[in-house]
């Protein structure tokens, strides 16, 4: 069902032994690079950041070879780090420059921009739920900075298609893009899309100079424009059974870890909120590939319906729960996720800044793993 991504865990810890940090960091930028395809089950929590770098550290790299591939783990824990201090929806550094509107153009929803390398990305995610990250930056950047639309609709049109889609990294990298939170706009032109796509492609909207880029009038291919709307369809809801005097640990969207409290008596609960996933649409695919994974965890029962009600079948029962800046509303005991750098904490402007103290945090904390 879903030939990029197994929903095995043997498959999926099988594929964190064979990541190759060095491969990646020379090719990761082209669409057929040395990429991990690890992405999909660190956002669904089935996995961590921490889990990958120390099997990659296991084998004896020294941080000053796979820096490239460390940092992209890192990335991701900037942008949860983020969204605990920010208000994800709104601009987070200054107000993105050049709006004329707040839709997403026709022809992106279509695949028919005519950009050979960005439509053809936009088949795959339709296809399979996949874009390659460096994809995302040029679609981002043909929607935000030539288009000239802001980013919140077609952000939320990703992460609507979007099996790795992560609320925090999706919406961080399209205001990144878009100039919103970062010091200036991300551009490509048509020469840097045919080097890392593989596409050949000449006299497009995008076949000149990053100056003209910058000053140009939307393209009449761009000028049509729509208001993305999604909803999701949930799956058919079925009475659980909660045994009071065992606690319940709370899996969701964002947890589907099968090692989380493994070897402990509980209520397992993959709590399915119609609330949250109407703020936060996401494709038939996305929702069948969170049920595919959560079967990696024993004994684990579907709870559809909002939070209020789940409260009242599980009352009595403590709940445990990982932390998550999107269920800042559950009540009972809230758990860390693994980070990389669990002692790097609060909010930096800048990954920059964020890298520097994790940096020193991994080399002190991992230094019997690190050679060299």
């Amino acid at each position: 069902m879903f030939p990029l991504f197994p929903t095995d865990s043997q498959s999926i810890f099988q594929r964190i032994k064979q990541v190759d940090p060095i491969k990646y960091g020379k090719t990761r930028n082209y669409l057929n690079g040395s990429v991990t395809y690890l992405s999909p089950y660190i956002s669904r929590g089935l996995i961590s950041t921490r889990q990958v770098l120390e099997s990659v550290l296991n084998k004896g790299y020294g941080l000053y070879q796979i820096e490239t591939f460390v940092k992209e783990l890192c990335w991701r824990d900037y942008f949860q780090r983020v969204g605990q201090f920010k208000d994800l929806n709104q601009d987070i550094r200054q107000p993105q420059p050049g709006v004329s509107n707040h839709a997403i153009p026709q022809s992106v929803i279509q695949a028919k921009t005519g950009i050979e390398g960005i439509d053809k990305s936009i088949q795959q995610l339709y296809q399979s739920g996949y874009m390659h990250n460096h994809a995302r930056m040029y679609t981002a950047s043909l929607v935000c900075n030539v288009a000239q639309s802001y980013w919140k609709n077609p952000s939320q049109w990703m992460y609507y298609h979007l099996l790795d889609g992560d609320w925090a990294s999706n919406t961080c990298s399209w205001q990144w893009v878009a100039g919103a939170n970062s010091g200036k706009k991300y551009y490509a032109n048509q020469e840097n899309i045919n080097k890392f796509t593989g596409t050949n492609q000449f006299h497009t909207i995008l076949d000149v100079h990053y100056s003209e880029i910058e000053n140009m009038p939307v393209p009449e291919s761009l000028l049509q424009t729509e208001n993305f709307q999604a909803v999701t369809i949930f799956p058919s809801s079925s009475s659980i059974i909660i045994d009071e005097d065992l606690p319940t640990f709370i899996y969701n969207y964002y947890n589907l870890d099968p090692s989380w409290h493994k070897n402990e008596l509980g209520n397992r609960v993959l709590f399915i909120d119609t609330d949250f996933f109407q703020l936060h649409p996401v494709s038939p695919k996305c929702m069948d590939f969170m049920l595919a994974l959560s079967e990696n965890i024993p004994n684990i029962q579907i709870f559809v319906g909002n939070l209020s009600e789940l409260v009242r079948i599980t009352k009595g029962s403590i709940w445990y729960y990982k932390e998550h800046p999107l269920n800042q509303s559950y009540k009972g005991v809230e758990e860390q996720r693994e980070w990389i750098a669990p002692d790097v904490t609060g909010y930096f402007p800048s990954f920059f800044g964020y890298w520097k103290q994790v940096e020193k945090s991994i080399k002190k904390n991992y230094s019997q793993s690190l050679k060299g």
